[in-house]
């Protein structure tokens, strides 16, 4: 199938991975986007790999960055009467500091798990009486979609759909990384998905301002050994998945986006408060923010204790397996955090492929 075997060849693979070798260098890389993670494992990559070239998995999991207080903002709003929570299924099991949506559905609230945005406007247009509220987790790639899904609900008129913002931008997280002293990074395996829309040239700050190699990848083996030998021979920003991703993205995309979101600032897991990181509903389109329209009740008393991880995993400087809890009293049936919720996350990566040589 052209553009999808031809990047699964095994001879070409085994020739980029001599070439790799033959650099005789060593690196610590990381791959952002959790879906490089997953294929990373999947393909077996690591073990092709010398040992002096070291991966990371970074902050490339939506579900795994968002933070506990978001977590908890969003089973409060199971408190308002009546309502319907729309999710994608990653969330219903992310604990926060007293509980998850699974809990809560547990307990008799509406909580729908739905594959895309015009799902739950779909479920608002047959629920009129009733509050329909997104849970808007996701990275530039998914931000257009739930845009244009809040373009579509003021066109149709429809007062009863809401959307809870969690969306985040990569490049800031990127800058983030690179300003923090304690982890070091000497190149970037950038995600393919979110570079769709954003474009390649969205990461030339990487080289500019850090001095630090980077390549767009796409998820074949192929893709992935082609962009961690160009991270490692060139030295600079590139785009290695140029079938897919161009200079400057989706234009269109990035217009729906801009229509109904604005830059903010933004919590993550892992790394607290990032500038301008973030995309909040504008003032155009207020009535439709969850934010605004209800009162969220945040929980009280004592919280969970947890040793879970997972923001040191999100930054780099801890692998899952570092974990005291990992594979043991933490794992995809019974997850301590969301980087082992989510398929997605370093945690569930680790513990599908990496238990096993």
């Amino acid at each position: 199938m052209k553009y999808v075997d031809e990047f699964k060849d095994k001879n070409v693979v085994a020739e980029i991975s001599r070439k790799i070798s033959g650099l005789n260098v060593s690196a610590n890389l990381m791959e952002v986007c959790g879906t490089h993670t997953m294929a990373l494992f999947r393909h077996g990559i690591r073990g092709l790999l010398p040992r002096n070239i070291k991966l990371l998995s970074g902050p490339g999991c939506p579900v795994c960055v968002t933070s506990e207080a978001d977590i908890d903002a969003m089973i409060g709003l199971c408190d308002v009467p009546d309502v319907i929570i729309t999710t994608f299924g990653d969330m219903m099991k992310v604990p926060g500091s007293k509980g998850s949506l699974l809990e809560k559905r547990a307990d008799g609230v509406d909580i729908r798990v739905v594959y895309s945005p015009l799902d739950a406007l779909k479920i608002a247009s047959e629920e009129r009486s009733r509050p329909v509220i997104f849970l808007g987790v996701g990275f530039e790639t998914t931000a257009p979609t739930v845009a244009a899904t809040i373009i579509d609900a003021r066109e149709k008129g429809l007062s009863n759909f809401y959307v809870y913002s969690a969306h985040k931008l990569i490049p800031p997280a990127i800058r983030a990384l690179l300003n923090a002293d304690d982890v070091r990074i000497d190149g970037f395996l950038l995600p393919g998905h979110v570079s769709v829309i954003i474009g390649s040239d969205a990461y030339d700050f990487i080289l500019k301002d850090y001095g630090v190699p980077a390549v767009v990848a796409g998820f074949e083996p192929v893709d992935i050994l082609s962009a961690i030998y160009g991270v490692l021979k060139h030295g600079k920003v590139e785009n290695k998945y140029s079938r897919v991703v161009s200079k400057k993205g989706n234009i269109k995309a990035q217009k729906v986006m801009n229509e109904v979101f604005e830059v903010a600032d933004a919590d993550w897991r892992g790394f607290g408060v990032i500038k301008n990181s973030g995309l909040e509903i504008k003032k155009k389109y207020l009535r439709f923010n969850a934010k605004e329209k209800f009162e969220i009740r945040r929980p009280s008393g004592k919280k969970r204790k947890s040793s879970c991880i997972c923001g040191e995993v999100l930054r780099g400087i801890k692998i899952p397996t570092d974990c005291r809890m990992f594979a043991k009293s933490c794992s995809p049936e019974k997850p301590k955090g969301p980087c082992m919720v989510s398929t997605e996350g370093a945690c569930a990566a680790y513990y599908k492929y990496g238990r096993t040589k």
